[in-house]
């Protein structure tokens, strides 16, 4: 289980790895993705194991159907936020959670104005503007970009994120300095550093990094390295 890092005053944040659950391969062992062809029943638990050792209850952990897109909602309540790849929250205590295996989970925090957020943003989602509607999802909530901080979890590096020239010219064009070359001189899609100069552009000065790469950390689940895997997950919530 992942440490929990206070992320601002009030705000916790933590990611899960792949040790201290109860699947089986191709998912072992602490898959929390319910929607990649593993036992609901050991989801469940995993699921419960993760929120327990966050010091969380397993009924107040919002989830998103992440559709790879850049809808955001704020809630109120536990369980499922719908089709959405970013989620708001004002209320103590309800952690929201971002799964991922190559993807990056995005966690925001405003503690002067009591607002959270957390978003899905791999290549699709951060090409679609999802960190954008993230930060104005949170700002009809009261929150300020300058006053936020993120923190950005581990996602596949630039390295070893390669793609197919035409794609890469397609990320290129809406964000820039997204565009890399991997490790074996091809090219590359560096996703958080199309995200952390999103972020800038939008105000947020204050980003922190967990800087693993999936694709290269036995201890995360990556799909771009294991293909049919689990998912692990980033949590932020507010201290009651």
């Amino acid at each position: 289980m992942g440490a929990v890092v206070e992320l601002a005053p009030g705000v916790r944040a933590g990611f899960t790895g792949r040790a201290g659950g109860v699947s089986r391969e191709p998912y072992a062992t602490l898959n929390l993705g319910d929607h990649v062809g593993d036992d609901p029943e050991a989801v469940a638990e995993n699921r419960r194991r993760a929120a327990a050792g966050f010091g969380l209850s397993p009924d107040r952990v919002v989830w998103m159907n992440q559709v790879h897109g850049a809808d955001a909602v704020t809630v109120t309540a536990s369980g499922r936020a719908g089709d959405v790849d970013a989620v708001v929250t004002t209320e103590p205590g309800l952690a929201l959670a971002v799964l991922v295996a190559d993807c990056l989970p995005l966690l925001v925090a405003d503690p002067e104005a009591g607002v959270v957020g957390a978003a899905h943003s791999g290549r699709p989602g951060m090409v679609a503007g999802v960190v954008s509607s993230l930060l104005a999802e949170m700002e009809r909530n009261g929150a300020r970009p300058e006053r936020c901080t993120a923190l950005l979890g581990p996602v596949i590096c630039g390295r070893c994120y390669e793609v197919p020239r035409q794609m890469q010219d397609e990320v290129a064009r809406a964000v820039p300095e997204a565009r890399c070359t991997t490790q074996e001189g091809t090219p590359g899609v560096d996703i958080r550093a199309g995200v952390t100069a999103q972020l800038k552009r939008l105000g947020v000065a204050n980003v922190t990094h967990d800087a693993r790469c999936t694709r290269e950390s036995p201890d995360l689940f990556s799909y771009r390295r294991d293909s049919t895997t689990g998912r692990f997950a980033g949590y932020i919530w507010r201290l009651p």
